[in-house]
């Protein structure tokens, strides 16, 4: 989950998420809500990390991060089908990539979770 902090929280400020058709790279900060949800997936992985006590609440706030992500995903999706596939015009930046990667280490936490949540369970029927 703290890998999913670091890519969440910096590198879509650092890597370009598309070319312009002027040929100006768009970051995050560019467009407002891309960083607001960008945000928002960082503070979830953050909130999720130190909820290691209960890890129900763990599972649900990391499911709720990867819905976010899908949604910012599907985004990018729209909008680099939306972008002309010529050189001169426009590219589509790596930065797109970033939520694939999020719910990646999501789905790896959350199967992590589900094991320790497991092991707790057969060790509480052992008592």
């Amino acid at each position: 989950m703290f890998v999913v902090v670091l890519l969440a929280g910096l590198l879509p400020f650092l890597i370009p998420i598309w070319n312009a058709n002027d040929g100006v790279e768009i970051f995050a900060q560019n467009e407002l809500w891309i960083s607001i949800a960008f945000y928002a997936s960082a503070a979830l992985a953050l909130i999720a990390l130190f909820l290691f006590k209960n890890r129900q609440n763990q599972f649900v706030v990391n499911r709720l991060n990867m819905i976010l992500n899908l949604f910012l995903l599907g985004f990018f999706v729209y909008r680099s089908l939306n972008l002309s596939g010529e050189v001169s015009t426009s590219e589509k930046g790596i930065g797109m990539l970033i939520p694939v990667f999020s719910i990646v280490f999501l789905v790896l936490a959350n199967r992590a979770i589900k094991k320790d949540e497991n092991l707790v369970k057969s060790v509480d029927r052992l008592r």
